[in-house]
C-alpha cells in the first residue's frame, strides 16, 4: 500500500499565506493589524524557542506581536497585574502566558485570570467548557491543527472510528470532545491510555489513530489496520549522536513500519507540530475579528 505523508509544514504556510492576505486586506480597509502578546517568565530553553516561533508566526500573517518578559523572581501578584491589563487593552486581540511558569506561581490561578475572549490559546476553563458544549471558543492549538489536517486532505471523519491514545488536557480530551461533536469530527471515538485493556484490538479495529501518549515508538504496526490515517502527535527528545543537537524528535508512531500499512500518517518533525502555532495565528484572527468587523 502506498501512504499519502500529511505535510504540516506545507498546509501551515498555506494558512499563514490566507491569513496575511485577509490582514492586508482589512489593513487597506483602514483597520488596525490583529495583535498578539505573549507572557515569558524566566529563561527556558524550550520556552525561548516557542516564543520566537510565535514571534515569527505573527511577522508571517502581518500581526503586531508584543513580547513581554519578567525574570524568574516576579510574583504572582505582578502576573496577575499584567493579565487584568491585557484583559482590558482595546488595542490587543489575545495573549498567552508561556508555560511552564516557576514553581512559585499557580499556573491554574494565572490561566483562570485570563478573559475567555483573549484566550488564544483555548486553556482556561470558559473556553474548554465552551467547547465541549458546542458553543463559540477558541478551540485549543493542536487539536484544531489535527481537525485542520484531516480537512485539509479530504480524510473523512463522520461515522469513522477513532482511537485517541492520551487522555491530557492539551490534547487529548479536547480532542475526543471535537471528534465526536456533530460540527467538527462526527465520529464515533474511543480514549485509550497505558491502562486500557485490549488496546491492540481497539487500536486494529480505528479508521483514524490520534497518538498523543508521550511514548516514543509506542504504536507499532501489529496495532494498525491497512488502510488507517495515523496522526503522531508524539514529540519526545531522544538521544541520537549522529545530530549536532545531540537529540532528535521522535513521535509517538514507530513512523518506518507504520507507514506502509496506512492511507495517510504525519511524520515527526513536520506534521501536526508546525500546525500548532498556526492555529494560534487562526484564533488571534478570530478574536479580532470577533472584536473589530
Amino acid at each position: 500500500m502506498t501512504f499519502q505523508l500529511i505535510d504540516g509544514k506545507a498546509t501551515a504556510a498555506t494558512i499563514k499565506a490566507e491569513i496575511k492576505q485577509q490582514v492586508e486586506a482589512l489593513v487597506a480597509d483602514g483597520k488596525r493589524r490583529p495583535h498578539l502578546v505573549a507572557i515569558l517568565v524566566g529563561h527556558d530553553g524550550g520556552s525561548e524557542t516557542y516564543v520566537k516561533n510565535k514571534v515569527l508566526a505573527c511577522e508571517a500573517c502581518g500581526f503586531q506581536s508584543t513580547l513581554i518578559r519578567y525574570e524568574e523572581d516576579v510574583t504572582e501578584g505582578e502576573l496577575l497585574e499584567k493579565v487584568a491589563e491585557l484583559n482590558h487593552r482595546d488595542d490587543v486581540d489575545g495573549f498567552i502566558v508561556q508555560l511552564p511558569l516557576p514553581k512559585h506561581i499557580d499556573e491554574q490561578r494565572i490561566n483562570e485570570a485570563i478573559a475567555w475572549q483573549k484566550d488564544v490559546d483555548g486553556f482556561t476553563p470558559i473556553n474548554v467548557g465552551r467547547m465541549s458544549l458546542g458553543l463559540p471558543s477558541f478551540v485549543s492549538a493542536t487539536p484544531k491543527g489535527i481537525l485542520t489536517l484531516l480537512q485539509r486532505y479530504d480524510i473523512p471523519t463522520s461515522g469513522q472510528k477513532v482511537v485517541i491514545l492520551g487522555r491530557s488536557n492539551i490534547v487529548g480530551k479536547p480532542m475526543a470532545q471535537l471528534m465526536m461533536q456533530k460540527q467538527w469530527g462526527d465520529s464515533t471515538v474511543v480514549v485509550c491510555h497505558s491502562h486500557s485493556k485490549q488496546l491492540r484490538e481497539e487500536c486494529l479495529s480505528a479508521d483514524i489513530i490520534i497518538a498523543a501518549i508521550g511514548r516514543p515508538d509506542f504504536l507499532t504496526a501489529d496495532m494498525v489496520r491497512p488502510g488507517a490515517t495515523v496522526i503522531d502527535v508524539g514529540t519526545t527528545r531522544v538521544p541520537d549522536a549522529t545530530r549536532k543537537t545531540g537529540f532528535r524528535l521522535n513521535g509517538d508512531v514507530k513512523f518506518d513500519e507504520v507507514a506502509p500499512k496506512c492511507s495517510y500518517i504525519t511524520p515527526v518533525p513536520g506534521g501536526v507540530g508546525p500546525m500548532t502555532i498556526c492555529m494560534l495565528m487562526q484564533n488571534t484572527l478570530e478574536a479580532y475579528i470577533m472584536r473589530e468587523v
